[in-house]
């Protein structure tokens, strides 16, 4: 068994990766270039829900642990793993933490190890983009040398059901032995690995599963908007059609999509197809417009919800239920519950928000206020909004107590003061 480490980024990511690794036996290295985080690591206090404190503090005992900022701490790896973020910067994909992460890695390659990349992008970036900065920083050639790969990330933080080591891995390397080391590293921490043909395969492997979700999202959001239109329950519709044991699939309406995923992954696959090909990608293109829009749709939803009550949007007090972009995730990356914030604040309303998952509230929402729910007189609000229906929530008191509810989860059963988006 390979046994140096080095997992580059330790976010939802890496750091459930790197506690894996661990526990199966491998020294591992954490590099990550947020001093912040490094600190709260070496002093095992968790940021990500899929690792507690317990989890971390024990792969710290082990001493086969460490986290560092320091690039020179990726000395002596046999495998890498990058897992760093690849954002979007104006509708364009922003792949300068993987040049970044690729460059401090390559003085440190030598003969023999394995360098994986599972930062989600567009097809090509492993080799077109991944294999010249290492070859270059090395003075080694890829596949000759050493050993390259692909295995896209499939994290979703805060699921109690699927996790890192039992989530099947999809694995792909630049050239058939690469190939197979990586799929003995990852059948090392995973239960099942699933191996494709190339690189570009397993590449674009994670932007049809994000795509597929986006556009199916999208699709039931739209038709929420003209199913109130029609006068028609369309949580009904939905419920009765999930009851068909074949050819559906259950999506569920709500204020957007957030997280590093849905609003930004299916957009590196039309990018790649307009650069490459010169076309449009018109499902991808319509799912963000409708996607996008949902924030809007929401408060507007609200705004006339509470002119019915002959109050306006300016002065009403609103509490919001969830920041963050899931349930029972503290991740507010892209969160929808944010953009709703922003246009209530830009519309006069006294925003308060509940999120038991937040230390804070997100960046640019300094008009919000995070309030701790047990203390909060729910009833002196003017409208409770459902934008994240965290478990530890109590909604029971929320239906009891509010004077009005407009809820974009369906968490709650209709009643004369709830409403359903």
């Amino acid at each position: 068994m390979t046994r140096h480490v080095l997992i580059v980024g330790q976010g939802y990511v890496g750091l459930p990766i790197a506690m894996r690794a661990v526990k199966v036996g491998y020294h591992v290295v954490g590099l990550d270039n947020d001093p912040r985080r490094i600190q709260r690591l070496q002093a095992g206090d968790s940021f990500v829900e899929d690792v507690s404190d317990a989890e971390l503090q024990a792969a710290l005992a082990t001493g086969r642990y460490s986290a560092s900022t320091d690039p020179a701490a990726a000395a002596g790896f046999d495998v890498a793993v990058i897992t760093v973020p690849t954002p979007l910067r104006e509708a364009a994909p922003d792949l300068s933490y993987i040049e970044t992460a690729a460059a401090n890695l390559a003085p440190h390659v030598r003969p023999g190890v394995l360098v994986v990349l599972e930062s989600t992008t567009y097809p090509g970036t492993t080799e077109e983009l991944m294999v010249p900065i290492l070859e270059a920083g090395s003075g080694l050639k890829a596949g000759a040398d050493f050993l390259v790969g692909y295995s896209p990330e499939r994290i979703d933080p805060g699921n109690p059901t699927w996790h890192f080591d039992n989530t099947p891995k999809v694995v792909a390397g630049i050239d058939a032995a690469s190939r197979d080391a990586v799929a003995e590293f990852y059948g090392s921490i995973v239960e099942r690995v699933v191996p494709v043909k190339g690189c570009k395969e397993a590449e674009l492997t994670k932007l049809l599963e994000n795509t597929f979700r986006h556009v199916n999202i999208a699709l039931v959001n739209e038709l929420a908007v003209f199913a109130k239109q029609l006068d028609i329950d369309v949580w009904d519709a939905i419920d009765a059609a999930a009851t068909k044991p074949f050819g559906f699939m259950k999506f569920t309406p709500g204020p957007g999509v957030g997280g590093h995923c849905l609003p930004i992954d299916p957009s590196y696959l039309s990018w790649r197809v307009k650069q490459s090909l010169g076309h449009q990608f018109r499902f991808v293109e319509l799912a963000n417009d409708v996607n996008d829009h949902m924030p809007d749709y929401t408060v507007s939803r609200l705004t006339l919800a509470l002119n019915d009550r002959c109050k306006s949007v300016r002065g009403s007090r609103v509490l919001l239920l969830g920041l963050a972009y899931k349930k029972n995730s503290s991740d507010a990356r892209e969160s929808p519950a944010v953009r709703v914030a922003e246009l209530l604040g830009e519309l006069g309303a006294v925003v308060d928000a509940v999120d038991p998952y937040l230390e804070a509230t997100p960046r640019g929402l300094d008009h919000v206020t995070l309030v701790d729910l047990a203390g909060a007189d729910v009833a002196a609000y003017d409208a409770v909004v459902v934008l994240t229906d965290h478990d530890s929530i109590d909604f029971q008191r929320i239906a009891a107590e509010a004077t009005y509810v407009f809820d974009a989860r369906r968490r709650l059963a209709a009643a004369a003061n709830v409403e359903h988006l």
